[in-house]
């Protein structure tokens, strides 16, 4: 990244903000006849970068599939705008990274080593083992990471803002800030961060280069104070930096790196419209059909091995097994969405989730009475029904980020409904005061916690429903975003 990335920066760079994350705000889709189809995302970061009213930002991305590799192979330098793709208004630059790297990157690193360190996840009387294999990885994501810098600092005006997103770029704004010192870096981690004594089972070197990796941005930004007090403790744990608790502040070989806490808070508006149009009414009239006028607790995730499913049916199993009175009174509502499906241990999460369910249907059912309804497959206006539909929502992560499902079902609640919520759940700083707090590891606990909400005075729920959607609502998306731009 030496003097051919300088050249070209000061040859090319206009852009005066950037946006860098794995996944961009469009993706690509070989249609039948051999053309690319383009489809537009939606999300936090796409909506939180509609904020921007500038045509010369520029968001940076992967491509992830061969669709989009195509369609970036074909673009002048990755740029999609500039081959007439219809990419929402800002210019978006999407890398072509070999496969091979980016599959050893995104699968090997970041899905498979730093989200299962940050989540806590490792069962570590066999896992991890940073063998030769591991490091092999650890090379592709490290050049996964410079062709993202490499980019930043080719379309970057000088002086540019640019904003690197998540665990994925964690080695970007040290890569970045060496080729370009004049720019002005935030990253920001929509993940937990780990405490140090479980940081620490990463590789030495490893744990220190994600730790000055991420200090190579002037700022950076964490959902919650828990997980930016975290990644303080372990920059001074692991580099001896100097951590000013007050200021909030991390010093190291001379640089201070301030951190910034950003609650990234649901989007009212879209959801509240989103949730009342026709395909959500029909979806809604056929889960009422199906639950008959019964009470439902509902859950809406990702198969993520930290969304803690398996114990979620585990309660519920607890209470029907101890309160019988719910039996044909209760209907239990959990969609499941697939979830990084190339990798084995989360085939095998869904294929557990599969079969608990179908044990408790062989339990309780009756000719009458279906206890749960299980969908494995992703439906956005059925989760936007099913949100209406909740009397109970259960969000019962074993460690979280933020989770903003705990922060959607109270905004979109028709009758108000009562929020059985993970203390490891980032989103419970803020909801904690009206919500129904668990241990997720406590299945007895949880299962306590749903009759309590099942059972919680209608007058009551609707109130707690209020105070939950207003303090979900705090930081919006497009705020959230404005706030990072303007606090570089």
């Amino acid at each position: 990244m030496g003097d051919l990335t300088t050249e070209r920066s000061s040859a090319t760079g206009t852009a005066p903000v950037l946006v860098a994350s794995n996944r961009g705000p469009v993706s690509f889709s070989t249609a039948d006849d051999g053309t690319l189809t383009l489809r537009r995302g939606g999300g936090g970061l796409v909506s939180g970068l509609s904020a921007i009213d500038d045509p010369n930002a520029v968001w940076v991305c992967a491509a992830l599939g061969d669709a989009d590799r195509r369609a970036a192979a074909q673009a002048p330098a990755g740029r999609l705008d500039l081959a007439g793709h219809d990419v929402g208004g800002q210019a978006v630059r999407m890398l072509d990274i070999d496969p091979e790297t980016f599959a050893r990157a995104y699968n090997g690193v970041a899905n498979s080593t730093l989200w299962f360190i940050h989540h806590l996840l490792y069962a570590t009387p066999t896992a991890p083992a940073f063998d030769a294999g591991f490091r092999t990885e650890w090379a592709a994501y490290r050049a996964y990471n410079a062709a993202f810098a490499e980019a930043l600092a080719a379309e970057a005006a000088p002086g540019a803002a640019v904003l690197v997103q998540d665990y994925h770029l964690s080695l970007a704004p040290a890569l970045l800030r060496a080729a370009r010192p004049d720019l002005r870096i935030g990253h920001f981690s929509h993940t937990p961060w780990a405490p140090p004594e479980y940081y620490r089972l990463l590789p030495d070197d490893v744990a220190r280069a994600v730790l000055t990796g991420i200090l190579g941005a002037d700022r950076a930004g964490f959902l919650t104070e828990r997980w930016a007090r975290a990644f303080a403790a372990c920059c001074a744990d692991l580099l001896g930096a100097a951590v000013d608790h007050e200021a909030l502040t991390v010093t190291f070989d001379g640089r201070t790196t301030r951190l910034g806490v950003h609650a990234l808070g649901a989007d009212a508006d879209f959801l509240r419209e989103r949730s009342r149009r026709p395909d959500v009414d029909e979806r809604l009239a056929a889960l009422r059909a199906a639950v008959g006028g019964r009470r439902t607790i509902v859950r809406v995730d990702r198969t993520e091995l930290s969304k803690n499913i398996v114990r979620g049916l585990q309660a519920y199993r607890h209470l029907l097994r101890t309160r019988p009175e719910w039996h044909d009174r209760v209907v239990h509502i959990a969609f499941a969405y697939p979830s990084r499906t190339d990798l084995a241990e989360y085939r095998n999460y869904t294929a557990a989730v599969r079969s608990l369910a179908a044990e408790i249907d062989a339990e309780f059912a009756t000719p009458t009475w279906k206890p749960l309804i299980l969908h494995v497959d992703d439906d956005f206006p059925r989760s936007l029904a099913a949100y209406r539909l909740a009397d109970v929502a259960l969000v019962n992560p074993i460690r979280d980020g933020m989770n903003l499902v705990a922060k959607e079902v109270p905004v979109v609640s028709d009758r108000g409904c009562a929020l059985v919520l993970s203390r490891e759940a980032g989103a419970h700083a803020e909801l904690a005061d009206d919500a129904l707090t668990v241990n997720p590891y406590d299945v007895i606990a949880t299962a306590d916690a749903l009759h309590t909400g099942l059972t919680m005075p209608e007058a009551e729920r609707a109130d707690r429903t209020k105070r939950l959607a207003a303090a979900a609502t705090a930081l919006p998306p497009q705020q959230w975003f404005l706030d990072q731009l303007n606090a570089l």
